[in-house]
């Protein structure tokens, strides 16, 4: 490997701890400016060092990758590089990850066994819970996995590992006792674990302190695996299942990507037969080493389940690993079809109302009747004491939820209740100062419109109650808004399925209630999980490579979110569409590959061949046709939608299959042909002529040219910036500037990405003669499969400390530090799937005249 292709965000350290420091040398600040804590800065922290050798899942020893890891650190000690390993990995993957300070992580990059650097990423743990509590029985039947349980199977037998927060192992849908703190572990559901944090642990910077007992505190874990496999007051999806808790949050704030991997690897050495992680890091590349460990996971067996991400909001190329691996099971979210809402009911009748309790106020008495009035918030303040003793019913719009409920109670009112002014339920946030005191509630536009009208006719009273009822959703089987759309930045197609994700009632910590509703592809992913373990239950010596495949078979795709009438939703965020446990079950057939992903379509049509099997005792001849999908536009960050003129050509009208064989058809897509830059996906059906289960494949693909999309757009910041750190601000130096390369005063190169890209590299020139400060070694440094910023606004900082990569093979001698001068830094990105020797492929910037003055 090129040494030169070894460092990834190396420099972006700098630009995190070195402003911790006040610099030794400061310029004036002109402006324009950019703090260091915006929330724009995204710049990483902490780092794997991957060394070249292969791990032993695919193919390498763990006595060879000991050997690396002992001569990297012989190296490291000769060179007086000091740095704290966190964790070493020999399994899935090969390198350590490493805390450093900013000074020794360039030269530590450098060192000769060192092949890659990737930063280690962090996930934070999910906010928890919501205050509407749907069914997860409504749930499960959206998957057919309550079909499945009706026949007799539960999963029984099948291991299935839970990365996540821990399990409540006293939890009585898990085996426990009921009663917080008497279970001991391992129990009998829950045989194997490991803590690999404690409960002190919130996340990089705090040292783990594990103990004997994987049990869950904060929540998630308790949430993802009652969806997985409670057997008690709500039933999972696979009842019968065999958990393995694996515990990498601590009971509050985050964790990260090594200590995931590490938790990937106890779970192949417990034997999980299925891992769930509902955990992942948006924006970033199948390269990334939680895809890839999860990737060498399945290949030794091991079912991977993903949660895609809940970064929807935040437009195209949002997915996430390690659910972007290629052979993992990326899992979008769709939402519940009903909601099981706390009600009230009002006068004559006692109609009923669902509502969901506001957060940042006081819930709702379970008893009382109390009258109501209407409060019209039209910008008239309410008079004072207008709405004493009262329940106020006010219209959503116009001001917010919050002024709203304070105006009310300052009227007066012993209670809020907001209806929607559209179709359908919400959610609503009255947090504020000062805070309401008062229940704030929002119910649906169709109740509230029923109860404004009775208030025209007479006095109306609400009635709290402790009852619970079941309520329609009106996005129910539709993408959730938070869903995070594909294509991976190399343009496979993901999100692979789907399952429902938004508002899922499952268990919780007993400590915290004992059940709890929450949303996410957090939720998705273990319905997928727990479906893993039905079939493998059903037929256990299905592979783990095949099992993403035969569940996208027989999924079932999915309207338009904000319209289903207009068509389906898009193939790269719904994937094959929602899984069909009760179909897959059923199927004699199949068909591979299990999806398409065609690339960029400026070379025109593309044929792809599918093989499809028989497993029936006669033949089965299939028809073969197609349908288009929707397709997004070109603005990653918001996402527009249109219909799609992609259509697909057989090499036969269609195929037969004789029973227990195979046969070959030929299928021809010609891609859309607008908008210029989007993405478009469609499924190709396959429907039996004599009965039985219709198959799709899905596919999707980029709309002309991928390397058309510019990378480094300059934001309202005019970024690049060649820039300088003075206190806690970055400051833009578009005339030059000069640094003492002490500190913090080193230069920063301030860029947006727009869009993922393969590489990134800065190269440095004499600014009097314009040559290279060498005839060959003039980079200051090359970084690989770099995310896109996560807003249109997001940055990355960095950081040039005035030497040059110098890759001469002699041991340690790999960095030279550049003299006192003048220089200047050409920044070059190359796109996504571009090629290095094609100079479109390229963008360009040079900074400035940078003088280094070491005192």
């Amino acid at each position: 490997m090129n040494p030169n292709n070894r460092i990834r965000f190396v420099p972006t350290i700098l630009a995190i701890a070195l402003a911790l420091i006040v610099p030794a040398f400061a310029q004036e600040a002109p402006a324009p400016g950019v703090d260091l804590a915006s929330p724009d800065n995204e710049t990483p922290q902490l780092w794997f060092v991957e060394f070249a050798g292969a791990p032993s899942a695919a193919g390498g020893t763990k006595s060879a990758a000991k050997a690396e890891r002992d001569a990297f650190g012989e190296a490291a000690k000769t060179a007086g590089i000091k740095y704290a390993q966190r964790y070493a990995f020999d399994t899935l993957w090969n390198g350590i990850s490493v805390s450093i300070t900013p000074g020794d992580l360039g030269r530590l990059s450098r060192l000769p066994q060192v092949a890659n650097i990737f930063p280690v990423d962090t996930y934070q743990l999910p906010e928890l819970p919501e205050d509407n509590i749907p069914q997860l029985a409504t749930a499960i039947a959206m998957t057919g996995a309550n079909v499945v349980q009706a026949a007799g199977i539960t999963g029984a037998g099948v291991r299935v590992g839970i990365i996540d927060t821990g399990i409540d192992i006293d939890h009585p849908a898990f085996g426990g006792s009921g009663t917080n703190g008497t279970t001991a572990f391992p129990t009998p559901r829950i045989p194997y674990g490991y803590d690999f944090v404690g409960d002190a642990y919130t996340g990089p910077g705090t040292t783990p302190m594990p103990d004997a007992n994987p049990d869950d505190v904060a929540g998630h874990g308790t949430h993802v695996a009652g969806i997985v496999g409670a057997n008690g007051l709500v039933t999972g999806v696979a009842p019968g299942v065999t958990f393995g808790a694996y515990r990498v949050f601590g009971n509050t704030g985050s964790t990260s990507a090594d200590i995931m991997i590490a938790a990937m690897e106890r779970a192949l050495a417990d034997g999980m037969q299925v891992v769930n992680m509902s955990i992942g890091s948006s924006f970033t590349w199948p390269q990334y080493p939680t895809a890839t460990a999860a990737d060498r996971l399945v290949n030794l067996g091991v079912v991977v389940v993903c949660s895609i991400g809940n970064s929807g909001a935040n437009g195209l190329y949002s997915a996430g690993s390690p659910g972007l691996g290629k052979d993992v099971i990326g899992v979008a979210s769709f939402d519940n079809t009903h909601n099981a809402l706390p009600v009230f009911t009002v006068s004559p009748d006692a109609a009923i109302n669902g509502y969901s309790a506001a957060t940042g106020a006081p819930l709702p008495p379970a008893s009382g009747t109390f009258p109501m009035a209407r409060a019209n918030l039209n910008g008239t303040p309410l008079v004072a004491g207008g709405l004493t003793g009262k329940v106020a019913l006010i219209s959503r719009g116009t001001f917010s939820f919050y002024s709203k409920a304070l105006n009310a109670k300052n009227a007066g009112a012993i209670a809020v209740v907001i209806y929607n002014n559209a179709a359908g339920r919400i959610s609503a946030t009255v947090a504020g100062t000062p805070a309401i005191t008062i229940p704030t509630v929002t119910i649906s536009q169709a109740e509230g419109l029923l109860i404004n009208s009775r208030l025209t006719a007479g006095p109306v009273d609400l009635t709290w109650t402790s009852s619970v009822a079941s309520f329609a959703s009106a996005t129910g089987n539709r993408i959730s808004s938070f869903s995070s759309y594909g294509l991976s930045p190399d343009l496979a197609l993901k999100p692979d399925l789907g399952a429902p994700g938004g508002n899922i009632f499952s268990t919780f910590p007993l400590e915290k209630g004992g059940y709890a509703s929450l949303s996410g592809t957090s939720m998705s992913s273990p319905h997928v999980a727990g479906i893993v373990a039905l079939y493998l239950q059903a037929y256990p010596g299905t592979s783990a490579l095949a099992m993403n495949r035969i569940l996208q078979n027989t999924a079932q795709p999915k309207g338009w979110w904000a319209n289903p009438a207009a068509g389906l939703d898009n193939v790269h965020r719904q994937g094959a569409g929602m899984v069909a446990i009760d179909r897959a079950m059923i199927a004699t057939g199949g068909v591979s590959p299990g999806k398409l992903s065609l690339g960029e379509s400026e070379t025109g049509a593309a044929t792809r061949t599918l093989t499809v099997e028989n497993n029936a005792a006669t033949a089965t001849t299939y028809a073969l046709s197609h349908v288009a999908a929707l397709s997004t536009g070109a603005n990653t960050f918001t996402p527009s939608f249109s219909t799609s003129n992609a259509t697909a050509t057989f090499s036969s009208a269609s195929v037969t299959v004789p029973a227990g064989g195979r046969a070959t058809v030929d299928v021809t897509i010609t891609p859309a042909t607008a908008p210029d830059k989007g993405m478009y996906g469609g499924y190709v059906v396959l429907t039996p002529q004599s009965g039985g289960e219709t198959l799709r494949v899905p596919y999707a693909g980029f709309i002309g040219d991928y390397q058309s999309i510019q990378v480094l757009t300059p934001t309202a910041n005019g970024f690049p910036w060649l820039a300088q750190l003075v206190g806690p601000s970055y400051f833009n130096r578009p005339t030059g500037g000069t640094y003492t390369m002490m500190g913090t005063d080193v230069a920063y190169i301030l860029v947006h990405l727009d869009h993922p890209s393969r590489s990134l590299k800065v190269e440095i020139f004499n600014a009097t003669t314009g040559a290279p400060v060498h005839p060959v070694f003039y980079t200051a440094f090359k970084e690989d499969y770099l995310p896109r910023n996560s807003t249109a606004t997001g940055f990355y900082a960095f950081a040039w400390d005035g030497t040059r990569q110098h890759n001469n093979g002699k041991g340690n001698d790999n960095v030279k530090v550049l003299p006192n001068g003048s220089y200047i830094l050409k920044m070059s990105v190359l796109k996504a799937l571009g090629d290095a020797a094609n100079p479109a492929h390229w963008e360009t910037w040079t900074s400035s005249v940078v003088t280094v003055a070491r005192p």
